[in-house]
């Protein structure tokens, strides 16, 4: 029964793509529906059919959230190297920048939302998984201090299966390295955001994105500290369903929002307005202080 049903299934999906010209079309990995290529562009790479939110690069990530043409990358930036002299490293390295395009899992900058500046670091699965590793815990933490020394919102968008296993403990001290650099924000008036993608894990989930003032996730994004059978199995219990969910995760107070992928940019936008506001209400509560004084 189940395989005539797959059977089925593919030919009436073999179906419909001899109708469509390969290079107009794509097939949602979800629903497995044929998508026009310029309606996917218009929905931001969400299937129309199914809600399905299909990965994005950091540069399309980059493109739907800041203002056109005020995206500048951060020079000099810190590059992962073989500290451990772990075999076959060096190799997977050279695939993971031929394969994404970047030098390393997380793209740091400056830009503007609606006018806002704003500095950002996205993650990109592409390179290695968007594992940490100590070159990504080093551009994390300079984001962070231009963010405190600039006074704008820092916000960061994590795609990520976790710690870099070639980089071993070095690697795992990145959580305590950028769980600090933000810790380093509390006195100063600055506010982070941390918006969640699909699929978010392990070390990276379990330091600075869930560090974040405002945790922000994309619908149904798979997120977690670890994987349902490695839980399991290690201790014996039987997980809820759904539990590495970000509708569960909201649901248990650990995630904020849950947005579609068009609101979030609109939704960044109001959080900076919101923030502004506030540290600028403050910074004149201060000064009158001081002038009554």
């Amino acid at each position: 029964m189940a395989t005539d049903w797959f059977r089925e299934r593919a030919a009436r999906f073999k179906e419909r793509q001899s109708r469509l010209p390969a290079d107009l079309w794509v097939k949602c990995p979800k629903c497995l529906e044929p998508i026009l290529k310029s309606e996917l562009r218009q929905t931001q790479k969400v299937c129309p059919k199914c809600d399905y939110h299909m990965p994005l690069t950091a540069e399309e990530r980059l493109d739907i959230t800041l203002d056109p043409g005020t995206w500048r990358q951060f020079s000099n930036l810190a590059q992962s190297t073989n500290p451990l002299d772990f075999p076959g490293y060096d190799d997977k390295l050279k695939s993971g920048a031929a394969g994404s395009g970047m030098d390393e899992a997380l793209i740091v900058g400056e830009g503007a939302i609606e006018e806002q500046p704003v500095v950002i670091g996205v993650v990109d699965f592409r390179f290695m998984g968007g594992s940490m590793a100590s070159a990504l815990g080093e551009r994390f933490t300079r984001m962070m201090e231009y963010a405190a020394e600039k006074k704008v919102m820092a916000i960061t968008f994590a795609a990520s299966g976790g710690a870099r296993m070639q980089e071993g403990v070095i690697s795992l001290m990145q959580m305590a390295k950028t769980a600090g650099a933000i810790a380093m924000l509390e006195d100063r008036p600055t506010l982070y955001v941390s918006v969640i993608t699909d699929p978010t894990f392990a070390g990276v989930y379990a330091s600075f994105v869930s560090l974040g003032d405002v945790i922000i996730s994309e619908p149904r994004a798979r997120v977690g500290f670890a994987g349902d059978r490695p839980i399991e199995q290690n201790l014996k219990v039987k997980l809820p369903p759904n539990i590495h969910t970000a509708e569960f995760h909201q649901e248990h107070g650990m995630i904020d929002l849950v947005l579609p992928r068009n609101q979030i940019r609109p939704t960044l936008a109001v959080l900076g307005r919101i923030w502004a506001a506030e540290a600028e209400a403050k910074k004149r509560s201060v000064t009158e202080a001081t002038a009554d004084a």
